[in-house]
């Protein structure tokens, strides 16, 4: 019998034990999950949820890894959506840009990879850390982030890209063409190393780019016919990507001025291989953000005060 009791009151003694941890947990818990109900999603994220209700998946195996990627009527639902967000449109281009060219960097199997330069790169579109902390993104494994970046680079690739080829006599088609081989170039290059496309050519582009031109191309055709939408080839471009780039080509001789300095500690390297410094910028024109680095754009003679 005095055993029995002993063992009830051990009994009690537990469950009163459970009884007061469950309750110091649940003091813990329940303002937490209060909070974080108060706390609104926001509009993108928003949208991003609402975009993954609308995919279907496939699971696809990579080497002893099964992994989960939109199957294929979803990769297009994904890729317009993604090129109506970015506006790419204004400058040429549509959803068979951004079909065609997570087609050549993954094709559409999320993965890591790593670039000539040695840094890693990640997920559907392979964007490298520092790349995608630029565009925004939190998670570059989600293929929603992962491809709607990839159109923002797309856009300012093809910005880039308008410019090079802007003081070129080119037929819509072949212009249109140029444009994408810049894009891929864009995407594929060093900052330095995309300087020596001249819009026609460049005196040594690696295999692995010029793999990547062909394979953006061949995965925009794929979605023209998983689209089923009548569309004939690729567009030409657009004539606004003309006008915003024109006045840069025609002012390219205006005298610059110092505007300012730059100064680095040493994370990555400049075009001259130099890993820290300080330098001073010259400018005559415009400032923009091209994937994540700074670029100066003459367009226009710098005035002259009198007295």
């Amino acid at each position: 019998m005095g055993s029995q009791l002993s063992f009830v009151q051990s009994v009690s003694r537990a469950a009163q034990a459970a009884l007061l941890a469950a309750c110091v947990i649940g003091s813990v818990i329940l303002p937490v999950a209060a909070r974080a109900a108060a706390t609104p999603a926001s509009p993108q994220g928003t949208y991003y949820e609402k975009l993954r209700g609308q995919l279907r998946w496939m699971t696809v195996r990579v080497g002893s890894r099964a992994v989960q990627t939109p199957d294929p009527e979803s990769r297009v639902l994904l890729a317009r959506a993604a090129a109506d967000r970015a506006g790419l449109a204004e400058v040429g281009l549509d959803y068979r840009d951004v079909y065609g060219v997570i087609s050549a960097e993954t094709s559409w199997v999320p993965r890591p990879g790593m670039g000539r330069n040695g840094v890693t790169s990640e997920g559907l579109a392979q964007l490298e850390p520092a790349t995608a902390r630029a565009l925004g993104v939190r998670d570059a494994n989600d293929p929603v982030e992962a491809v709607h970046a990839a159109a923002k680079l797309l856009k300012e690739a093809a910005q880039w890209s308008a410019r090079r080829i802007a003081g070129l006599r080119l037929p819509g088609a072949e212009r249109a063409a140029r444009l994408r081989e810049g894009i891929s170039i864009y995407y594929n290059l060093s900052s330095a190393a995309r300087q020596h496309w001249d819009g026609i050519r460049h005196p040594a582009l690696p295999v692995e780019t010029q793999r990547h031109i062909r394979n953006v191309r061949q995965g925009a055709l794929q979605a023209e016919r998983l689209a089923g939408d009548g569309a004939s080839g690729l567009p030409a471009v657009l004539p606004v990507v003309e006008a915003k780039t024109a006045p840069v080509e025609r002012a390219a001789d205006a005298k610059p001025r110092v505007v300012g300095t730059i100064e680095w500690s040493g994370g990555g390297s400049d075009a001259d291989g130099r890993r820290a410094g300080r330098h001073t910028v010259w400018s005559n024109g415009t400032v923009t953000r091209e994937g994540g680095r700074v670029r100066w754009t003459s367009n226009a003679p710098v005035p002259q005060r009198n007295g």
